[in-house]
């Protein structure tokens, strides 16, 4: 890959390290590293920015790995404390949606939606 054309090509905002101008943070691109997908196929995946912010994101990654591993690790651990947090605020109002039986214009749909599950149970 190319060197960081511009040192501006990425920054620190409050979501991390991300591609100027953007949304993506390189712990987007990190994801798809880790799954091992090759960078072609990233860039695919990320049409939206031009070519220069991609191989900016991709070298800065490279040249300071360590360093992203390691905020990447922190943002994983984050995202799943978020996940479990919103899951168990939602569980009881989960729990009573499914205690309701449908209405009466429903009942068909829901039906063939109880056949569908029960057969991807077994």
């Amino acid at each position: 890959m190319t060197a960081i054309q511009d040192k501006s090509d990425i920054i620190r905002t409050e979501r991390g390290l991300t591609i100027n101008g953007t949304r993506i943070t390189l712990y987007d691109l990190m994801d798809y590293v880790h799954a091992g997908y090759p960078v072609k196929l990233i860039r695919n995946y990320f049409f939206y920015i031009t070519d220069q912010q991609f191989n900016a994101a991709i070298a800065y990654i490279e040249h300071h790995r360590k360093e992203v591993e390691s905020e990447y690790q922190l943002v994983l651990l984050e995202s799943d404390a978020n996940r479990h947090y919103w899951e168990e605020i939602n569980k009881e109002k989960f729990a009573q949606l499914t205690k309701h039986s449908p209405k009466p214009e429903n009942r068909k749909v829901w039906e063939k939606l109880q056949v569908w599950k029960a057969r991807l149970a077994t």
